[in-house]
């Protein structure tokens, strides 16, 4: 029997959203992960290495891919199986990132979709690429 949530799920689909990166979502992760590296933690570290200021986590960023499919596609019902993640560019601190997601491959057998996910920086440049596998639960 197939989810009557998984029938509702197009090809096609998507969403997206923004996110600002702050000082405290950085020194957040840094005690969460403790990695303290001193690409994320030291302004003339970084600059003596060609980044114009200190590098924000890929893991971090990356993190609203999972807000993507839990809160925004498809939301509700939903859970990650798999995730393959491209970090292109760095992110910086101020940085105004928009992640958005669609959903390119659907399978009622398995209950699980495949999303096309990006982020973008305010210049609109590519930060991170990922392809999410989701598997979806039944309504009931």
């Amino acid at each position: 029997m197939n989810s009557s949530f998984l029938n509702k799920i197009y090809l096609g689909q998507s969403a997206k959203f923004e996110k600002v990166i702050d000082s405290d979502m950085i020194a957040n992760f840094i005690k969460l992960s403790g990695d303290n590296n001193p690409i994320h933690t030291d302004l003339s570290y970084c600059v003596d290495r060609g980044f114009e200021n200190i590098v924000v986590h890929g893991l971090l960023t990356s993190a609203f891919f999972s807000t993507l499919v839990g809160v925004y596609l498809p939301e509700k019902n939903s859970f990650l199986r798999g995730i393959k993640i491209d970090f292109v560019n760095p992110v910086y601190p101020g940085d105004k990132l928009e992640v958005s997601g669609e959903v390119v491959f659907i399978s009622l057998a398995v209950k699980q979709i495949e999303i096309k996910a990006l982020v973008r920086n305010q210049n609109n440049n590519i930060v991170s690429r990922a392809k999410i596998n989701v598997g979806i639960f039944d309504d009931g």
